[in-house]
């Protein structure tokens, strides 16, 4: 059974954000962004690895991590597809950030942990 928490609900929202930008960056662009598929990668384990148990150096804390710095690359390096702002990319790198610090013990918010 799974129990919900409010860190568990913030994880799911953020692999999520992250996963749908990164399809509609795989949909909208002729060429296969790297970034874009590391991004689709990397959310959907990160969604995985929130409701399982996976051996100890893949845990969800391990995929935020690697989530964020693509999160980060994706907003710095220029892009050829999609133009216009990217909110879906700062709204994801955001919440992730929200993930990444209260994992890591960094960041106390009553009631999630």
């Amino acid at each position: 059974m799974i129990t919900l928490s409010w860190l568990i609900i913030v994880t799911v929202l953020a692999a999520a954000l992250a996963l749908a930008d990164g399809i509609i960056r795989l949909r909208g662009s002729r060429n296969n962004s790297i970034l874009a598929i590391a991004e689709v990668a990397v959310a959907a384990l990160m969604l995985v690895s929130a409701f399982t148990a996976l051996p100890a150096p893949f845990t969800t804390f391990f995929f935020a991590l690697a989530l964020e710095a693509v999160l980060v690359l994706l907003l710095v390096l220029p892009g050829r597809g999609r133009k216009g702002a990217p909110t879906l990319v700062i709204i994801a790198l955001v919440v992730n950030t929200v993930v990444v610090l209260t994992s890591a013990g960094w960041l106390q918010i009553p009631g999630m942990g």
